[in-house]
């Protein structure tokens, strides 16, 4: 009879991923941070660069490894870019989704023709997803339902087409093009 407290061995066995590459995610991580401490402050003073570092490197450290989605970002200048890119991107489908969306409810017929289309993205990174399914909810006329797989859902107030590669062209393939480079 064997004694059930002891451990079982551990030779031959590999940590998980998260774990052999926590100093790495945990670098990504704290820049990640950093990037939207100084994003949301609008400021590189002193006292906030002070106060980033010290809030992100608490944050990496104690909770990197639960964290690590966060640091699907890359750090690259092509990444750095394609994110002022994908924010212009996104002003102007915003600008003009409101503008359409204005002249849409100002007329009086109101032609809508709502409907719930399927579209494919090819991001793989959970982050990415969830950013492109954000960036599509915020834009006026369009909200993202659900994400099931590389499939979203997507409600458009005016759906020219419910052919899934047609619509996937008309409302993903723009943002698709700067997280494709920010995300992998």
């Amino acid at each position: 009879m064997s004694d059930q407290s002891t451990p079982p061995p551990t030779q031959g066995l590999k940590a998980p991923p998260f774990a052999r590459n926590a100093p790495q995610i945990s670098l990504r991580l704290f820049a990640t941070l950093m990037l939207f401490w100084l994003l949301l402050n609008g400021s590189i003073s002193l006292a906030t660069l002070i106060t980033g570092v010290i809030v992100a490197a608490i944050i990496a450290l104690f909770f990197g490894s639960s964290l690590s989605f966060l640091s699907g970002l890359r750090l690259t200048p092509a990444a750095l870019l394609a994110s002022v890119g994908f924010i212009g991107f996104f002003l102007k489908e915003l600008i003009k989704a409101n503008l359409i969306l204005a002249k849409l409810v100002l007329t009086p017929a109101l032609p809508i023709s709502p409907a719930i289309v399927k579209v494919r993205t090819t991001l793989t990174d959970p982050v990415g997803r969830l950013l492109l399914a954000n960036a599509i909810t915020l834009t006026p006329g369009t909200l993202t339902c659900d994400i099931q797989g590389e499939w979203l859902y997507i409600h458009w107030v005016v759906a020219p087409t419910t052919d899934p590669d047609t619509a996937t062209k008309a409302i993903v393939s723009g943002f698709e093009n700067y997280l494709e480079v920010m995300y992998g």
